[in-house]
């Protein structure tokens, strides 16, 4: 029987693309908003010029006060944390995906075999890794002015991963907003969200010297426990409670952020 009368039987089924692993889906998706990062320098190079900004002038602000009424108080040590959620916090591609869905890019993707899924992942996977390399100026800085991890190299590790985990943590809020809405202004209004968490913290004195309706919120503020896990491996070392409080802290506010923007990708892809 040949190719034409299994054709006019009906019984030839359509042929299609096969699709690739999952993980070749993510890399692939990873490594191209990678690849865009050095053209697009704007995303990064302000959050840590800020953070580094905030960092040297707390120093010179607060170094004296806090140091002088604190005993062993090191305020380089403590601010430290503070300038690298500043940094990390809001790096993330979603301003690119909100491009790729005006552009028509991300229309053109849905009619490949490639994972939906993976879509957002990919991306996600390159916000970690953009997340964990912009720690390096505020780390080297932090040396320079004579901060040292009590916890040693391993604790450096530490330190970074949990900046990346919150830095994807809050990024799924970006993600949600782009999906939802296919806005630049909205996503770049997205970082607004952090500041008042940021605020209403101990990132800037320690939570036993609030007082008040601060000291409430800065206890149901997830941003505090990050805070405190990271200081933690600078200035004292392993302290595992610290270090599990901070990465439920992370937990909590990617569960929630993770499932608004993966339903805010099936609305999207649905609406595709």
């Amino acid at each position: 029987m040949t190719v034409l009368d299994i054709a006019a039987r009906g019984d030839m089924g359509a042929v299609g693309a096969r699709r690739a692993p999952v993980l070749r889906d993510v890399a692939s998706i990873a490594g191209r908003a990678l690849r865009a990062v050095p053209r697009e320098l704007e995303t990064a190079i302000p959050p840590i010029f800020i953070a580094l900004f905030f960092f040297v002038v707390n120093i010179g602000t607060l170094q004296s006060i806090t140091e002088n009424h604190i005993g062993g108080f090191d305020i380089k040590a403590f601010m430290m944390p503070t300038a690298i959620l500043i940094g990390v916090t809001g790096v993330s591609r979603a301003g690119s995906l909100v491009l790729d869905i005006q552009d028509g890019y991300f229309d053109r993707l849905l009619l490949t075999p490639v994972r939906r899924v993976a879509i957002l992942v990919g991306h996600m996977v390159a916000d970690v890794a953009v997340a964990c390399l912009l720690t390096g100026p505020i780390l080297a800085l932090g040396l320079a002015l004579g901060v040292r991890l009590e916890s040693g190299l391993l604790g450096l590790v530490a330190f970074i991963a949990i900046a990346g985990l919150w830095s994807l943590a809050f990024a799924g809020f970006g993600y949600a907003i782009a999906l939802k809405t296919g806005n630049p202004a909205a996503v770049s209004s997205s970082f607004l969200l952090f500041f008042p968490f940021l605020f209403m913290t101990s990132s800037y004195v320690p939570r036993n010297q609030l007082t008040g309706w601060l000291n409430t919120i800065a206890a149901w503020n997830p941003v505090t426990y990050v805070l405190e896990g990271q200081r933690s491996l600078v200035t004292h070392g392993w302290q595992w409670t610290q270090i599990g409080q901070a990465l439920l802290a992370i937990g909590v506010v990617g569960a929630v952020s993770m499932s608004l923007c993966f339903g805010a990708l099936r609305g999207r892809t649905k609406r595709g």
